[in-house]
């Protein structure tokens, strides 16, 4: 059973697996890691989750308010061995749900083409593509998705 905590970047389990996270990214995204870290910075992010099956950190996501009405989905990991056990869709969901509680309207994410796992996870979970937005305008490996939630409800 997966047991989900809401914390915030100060968590040391949190912050283990962003390392990880940014060691994957590295590989993966060669020289272009470098662009996209500089707006992954966890040192400010009040609203993160982890989650854990038997004590041990499985999982991790978090939220950074974007504007008024939309909240950003961010630093969303699960360890290779552990993935395809539902851990993300868990994640992302609690992730959805305290967005709703703060009242945001719509959650909006980046990924990269080089992780078709995620796009698949977004997708799967009822996230449109949408043109990038902000700093990802015109970065070719970068693809952003959306959902609009309902606050209060989610």
């Amino acid at each position: 059973m997966i047991n989900l905590l809401r914390t915030t970047s100060d968590n040391p389990d949190f912050q283990e697996l962003v390392r990880q996270l940014d060691v994957e990214l590295r590989v993966r995204d060669g020289n272009e890691a470098e662009f996209y870290l500089q707006f992954n910075k966890i040192d400010t992010i009040k609203h993160a989750i982890v989650g854990y099956e038997n004590d041990e950190a499985v999982g991790c996501g978090a939220l950074r308010p974007y504007d008024a009405g939309t909240v950003e989905i961010k630093r969303m990991y699960v360890p290779l061995e552990k993935r395809g056990q539902g851990i993300a869709s868990k994640i992302l969901i609690e992730l959805e749900t305290w967005a709703a509680e703060f009242a945001f309207k719509k959650c909006i994410l980046e990924t990269g083409y080089k992780q078709p796992e995620a796009i698949a996870l977004y997708t799967k979970n009822g996230y449109r593509q949408i043109p990038n937005y902000g700093q990802y305008q015109n970065v070719e490996n970068s693809v952003c998705f959306e959902k609009v939630i309902v606050p209060g409800v989610n």
